[in-house]
């Protein structure tokens, strides 16, 4: 009886193992489909976001692992139905996984827990979604992000000014995030106060730089400080500030992402602090994790990857250079 159970479990541990070789072989030999979507395609964030896609294609190919990333959103951040259907028409095309920055935290809803039904998993980057069926979250601690933009603002400010939060967008969770963790923060100094936080800059460059004149036009004798939550912002109010030569640090700015027009305005002064994520690590890292799940692979549901502020004495470190001037060419044709 003792020999028969000794045979019965060799022979459990020689298929346990070779069904995890099958698999492991299947996983090299065959190619994946991954389908990378994006908020939008028009600012420098997502095209470091394709950069991040792309050098993991590469580095998977090098170990050989086929993987086609296939890269599309809509070209606005607005076009909240055309993501839907992006989303919708891969999962048609039945891709084998599916990165994704939503648009929306809840209207992308419904697509996803779609195609987690058909057995498309999908990873969230960048911005978060209000569900619990994406198999993992790849982002910047948004929050995080808001609270070191307001302490950086508070730090150019001597602790004592009247400041502006021009947001970004209603249902964009990244964005939100940051404002609800800058405008937390900047309460606790007594002696600054919030002027205006209740007015949005909307999706593009010149939406922004509309609000901001806007703004401008009826808080630029008093305004000594402004926060801004995103790329896009960032540049729309630089452009208002200077139009009233009040850039260059009469009104501080402190903003949030990269781009040739906010780092450019970083280095003359124009902007004082940009609070900088990764979005190269973000596409990289959510490439990995897709494929580390349909490899059969241990992955985790929550991935930080990282933000920090840059300002005019920190950003010719190398490590800051490294995330203000990502290697794009080296990836984008």
């Amino acid at each position: 009886m003792k020999a028969c159970s000794n045979r019965f479990g060799t022979l459990l541990l020689f298929c346990i193992v070779l069904g995890s070789l099958s698999f492991a072989f299947e996983a090299v030999g065959r190619s994946y489909t991954i389908a990378v979507i994006p908020k939008g395609t028009s600012h420098e964030f997502w095209k470091s976001i394709h950069a991040g896609a792309v050098k993991a294609q590469r580095e998977l190919a090098a170990q050989g692992t086929k993987v086609n990333v296939i890269w599309k959103g809509p070209l606005r951040e607005d076009e909240r139905d055309s993501q839907i259907q992006v989303v919708e028409n891969f999962i048609g095309r039945r891709v084998d996984g599916i990165v994704l920055a939503p648009l929306d935290s809840q209207a992308l809803v419904a697509p996803v827990e779609t195609a987690t039904q058909l057995k498309i998993p999908v990873v969230i980057i960048d911005s978060g979604l209000k569900s619990d069926k994406q198999i993992s979250y790849v982002s910047t601690d948004n929050f995080k992000g808001g609270q070191l933009g307001a302490e950086a603002l508070a730090k150019f400010l001597n602790g004592r000014g009247n400041v502006i939060l021009l947001r970004y967008q209603v249902g964009s969770a990244s964005t939100e995030e940051r404002e609800a963790g800058f405008v937390e923060t900047i309460k606790k100094y007594p002696d600054i106060k919030i002027i205006s936080s209740d007015q949005y800059a909307g999706a593009t460059r010149d939406s922004a730089y509309q609000a901001a004149q806007n703004l401008l036009t009826r808080y630029g004798k008093e305004v000594n400080g402004i926060f801004t939550p995103n790329e896009s912002t960032v540049i729309g109010v630089m452009m208002a500030l200077r139009d009233i030569n009040k850039a260059g640090g009469m009104v501080k700015l402190v903003g949030f992402d990269t781009g040739a027009q906010s780092v450019e305005g970083l280095k003359k002064g124009d902007v004082q602090g940009l609070v900088v994520q990764n979005p190269m690590r973000m596409g990289y890292l959510g490439v990995l994790t897709i494929m580390d799940y349909l490899t059969g692979k241990p992955i985790v549901k929550r991935v930080d990857t990282g933000v920090q502020v840059i300002t005019q004495e920190n950003m010719n470190k190398p490590e800051m250079q490294e995330m203000l001037n990502p290697p794009l060419k080296e990836y984008l044709n």
